[in-house]
């Protein structure tokens, strides 16, 4: 195992002790942190690794979150109803996955794109099912104390990150990873070699969309109510892109570096510039990837490069 995969597991460790010295505060922001962590190690599976702009985050959080809802509203305990909804999106990926990924580029992007309104609309339309427009209760999961309830969804999703991360590193270290390698240098090279492109992009799409559906279910269950605005809000297919440039495209720990960083970023913007944090966000993630265009994990080469100046010297 790599260095950085050994640095990516301690990291996850590490945060996870946040319940022993945090409040209810810290134990929301940690939350999130796993949320943000989950979607860009999820999306450096596929478009790191395999260098397809997937923009359908989104979609697969948004059945996610309604799988697992509809589930726990018929009575299905919570860890086996995540563990459904992981399943499923997994199956729904790998379909879904085999006719996109045979588009490239733009068009892939859009393809993908268009797979969240298309799931909206699903959404929006089986009211008896979704409770449509209106939203859907999402009955407790958990124990009936608030900080109860906050250290178990908190564990919850530091317990799916954990996974993702092992997961995202299994793939990276595996005939599956190198394949996605090949896809991303040269896919009609690759494809003269004999490699089956598309069952590779494939599992690696069903493979992204099961971490996001489950963090999508896990999230439903943490807020309990849910609506179709909320949970297939385009900027769950953009933030994991943002997150993972910042970090370093292409590595699991540049995703989860990228997650932490950002999310700081979002928290400290928004709480002092309430009036015009979106707009300052913006700015300050493009100043990060103008002056940082591999990520923060070049930072280290940047400033050591005057002391290798003098050395050659």
């Amino acid at each position: 195992m790599k260095r950085a995969h050994l640095a990516l597991l301690a990291l996850v460790l590490c945060l996870a002790a946040l319940p022993v010295f945090g409040g209810s505060y810290a134990l929301r922001l940690g939350t999130m942190a796993g949320l943000y962590a989950v979607l860009a190690l999820s999306w450096t599976i596929v478009g790191g690794f395999a260098g397809y702009p997937s923009f359908a985050t989104a979609a697969f959080f948004g059945f996610g979150a309604y799988a697992t809802g509809i589930l726990l509203g018929l009575g299905v305990p919570f860890v086996v109803s995540v563990a459904l909804t992981a399943v499923a999106a997994f199956a729904l990926a790998g379909l879904l996955g085999a006719v996109l990924l045979r588009l490239r580029g733009h068009y892939f992007a859009i393809a993908s794109l268009s797979l969240v309104e298309v799931f909206r609309e699903l959404v929006n339309n089986a009211t008896d099912l979704t409770g449509g427009g209106m939203g859907l209760n999402i009955p407790l999961a958990a124990g009936t104390g608030v900080l109860q309830e906050a250290i178990f969804f908190f564990y919850a999703m530091w317990g799916l990150l954990l996974l993702t991360a092992l997961m995202a590193i299994v793939v990276a270290s595996s005939k599956l990873g190198f394949g996605l390698a090949c896809i991303r240098q040269n896919e009609t090279a690759s494809n003269m070699i004999g490699l089956n492109t598309t069952l590779y992009k494939s599992l690696a799409f069903g493979l992204s969309a099961c971490s996001v559906g489950a963090a999508g279910g896990i999230y439903a269950a943490w807020v309990h109510y849910i609506d179709p605005s909320d949970v297939f809000d385009i900027l769950y297919s953009v933030k994991p892109i943002v997150m993972a440039l910042i970090g370093g495209l292409g590595s699991p720990l540049g995703a989860l570096v990228g997650a932490f960083v950002y999310l700081g970023l979002e928290e400290t913007v928004w709480r002092n510039f309430i009036q015009f944090h979106s707009g300052l966000l913006g700015v300050l993630v493009v100043m990060l990837l103008l002056f940082l265009p591999h990520g923060m994990l070049s930072f280290s080469s940047v400033v050591r490069l005057p002391w290798r100046r003098l050395k050659h010297v």
